[in-house]
């Protein structure tokens, strides 16, 4: 055998060991490990700024409402409508990309309450699947 063989047949690749193979599994299992509570935590928060934020467009399109067909039509229709739901739909032309119903619009779990009164301009009122109100 020349020296140039024994060489070569040092330095051919032979790929990866069983050992390094798990040392890899392991720390990806220990990186994921890690990740996936911030990601649930994450999609939490997401869920519950994206519920404030429609309460918020909710609350803006009250003002719309109340704006554009007057004090007092606004405050006779807003006491006809007597669900939550009815009350939804009174104000689905004044908010931007409104869905078909209250309970799409919001994140699965939380729910709004709509002021009994409109003239008074009181903010709706915000739950959580939690419990937590936040208005």
């Amino acid at each position: 055998m020349s020296p140039f063989a024994f060489i070569y047949s040092r330095l051919k690749p032979r790929g990866f060991s069983l050992v390094e193979m798990m040392a890899c599994v392991s720390i990806i299992g220990i990186i994921a490990f890690m990740a996936i509570p911030s990601v649930t935590r994450m999609r939490s928060d997401s869920e519950r700024n994206l519920a404030i934020a429609r309460a918020e467009a909710l609350n803006l399109a009250q003002a719309s409402f109340m704006q554009v067909r007057g004090r007092t039509q606004a405050a006779l229709d807003w006491a006809s409508a007597g669900s939550n739901d009815a009350k939804y739909n009174l104000l689905r032309p004044y908010l931007s990309y409104a869905e078909s119903s209250l309970a799409v619009y919001l994140p699965a779990g939380y729910a709004v309450t709509f002021p009994p009164s409109i003239t008074s301009m009181t903010k709706v009122s915000l739950s959580s699947p939690t419990g937590v109100i936040y208005y």
